[in-house]
């Protein structure tokens, strides 16, 4: 058996939210070609000239707003570390966090993962998302290969693949939400991170589905293993079949829109300022393109979403957490890395060659 390492790695967070560790964040986020998919000038121009010098004020607010006592702080950072040191005692795997953007760096869970086995022949690299998209998935995985290969060009590779409709992750999701259900509501929204629609057609193999064909989030195509809409499609199909929620009382929409692009609608702000005109007084709202709870979620969504519903005329307005370190999201976890060559096997690919 070869050694094995494993890294989950998430997004990313500044480092506190002082202005000058939010512009080096957002710098780095942003300058990233899979998230503002420009040529590298008009990209540095876009960033530098328009963006860098009104968002760190901006962010930096909002951040400040969900900040964490516990260390180190960004929520999204603290609740990865606790989903680390839960999963830990359930695998027999030397284990690190590695983030996209910011700390700690590939390089630094590599160290991690060498000080807890200094002979290792392969890394299993999990990005946390359950959907594919290029400026979350695929950046997260490509840049820790990329950085831990270029100093170990050695070392095999294996990306867990987006869970998106696996029973077992439906499952745990499912049983997250269930509890808020057994209260009186009148509509429960899935509410997905944003993406420009050119990403989508970006991301099509077929360069002649997505947004082509009618329908194409339900027309059968090779394009639908990296199509996120598609993907969050069904993730909110199966949850709801899972919970018996009838079709009339859940939708999805997209949240955290940036620039005039065209983007995947419906969006999240437009809805909640709408559900009240339509009887829509008591709402749930799930987050299920995180597994972690972060500033879209705990600001965007349950601070500024609850704000927009409630002047609308809502009435009660509950945030469904993420699933963080709830321990059956956890247990099916372990199990993907666990029974990497058995029952999940076709979750891991072998990015090697």
């Amino acid at each position: 058996m070869s050694k094995v390492g494993l890294i989950l790695v998430n997004l990313g967070s500044p480092d506190s939210y002082r202005l000058k560790d939010l512009r080096k964040y957002l710098r780095q986020f942003l300058m990233d070609e899979r998230v503002i998919d420009a040529p590298y000038l008009i990209r540095k121009m876009i960033v530098e000239g328009f963006v860098l010098p009104f968002r760190p004020k901006k962010s930096a607010e909002a951040y400040k707003t969900v900040w964490m006592n516990e260390a180190p702080g960004a929520p999204l950072k603290v609740y990865t570390e606790n989903f680390r040191n839960t999963l830990r005692p359930l695998i027999d795997l030397p284990l690190a966090v590695a983030m996209r953007y910011g700390n700690p760096t590939p390089e630094a869970a590599l160290a991690d993962l060498l000080a807890q086995e200094n002979d290792l022949e392969e890394i299993l690299i999990a990005p946390l998302y359950p959907h594919y998209a290029m400026s979350s998935f695929e950046t997260a995985y490509l840049h820790v290969v990329e950085k831990i290969k270029s100093s170990n060009p050695e070392l095999k590779f294996k990306i867990l693949q987006p869970f998106y409709k696996d029973e077992e992750y439906i499952n745990a999701l499912s049983c997250s939400i269930a509890p808020h259900l057994e209260k009186n509501y009148d509509h429960i929204l899935f509410s997905y991170h944003g993406l420009p629609v050119r990403h989508l057609k970006k991301s099509d193999p077929t360069k002649k589905h997505c947004y082509f064909t009618h329908d194409c989030c339900d027309v059968k195509s090779d394009a639908w293993k990296f199509c996120y809409k598609h993907q969050v499609m069904q993730t909110t199909k199966l949850v709801a079949a899972q919970l018996k929620i009838p079709v009339e009382k859940y939708s999805y929409s997209f949240q955290s829109r940036l620039g005039q692009d065209e983007w995947i609608r419906p969006f999240t702000d437009q809805q909640l300022k709408k559900f009240p005109s339509l009887g829509v007084k008591k709402l749930l709202v799930v987050c299920p393109a995180f597994v972690s709870d972060c500033l879209e979620t705990l600001e965007e969504i349950a601070i500024r979403g609850r704000e927009i519903f409630l002047e609308a005329g809502g009435e009660t307005f509950t945030a469904i957490p993420c699933l963080n370190a709830n321990l059956e999201w956890v247990e099916t976890f372990a199990g993907y890395c666990n029974q990497r060559e058995n029952s999940y096997q076709h979750l891991w690919e072998d990015m090697t060659a």
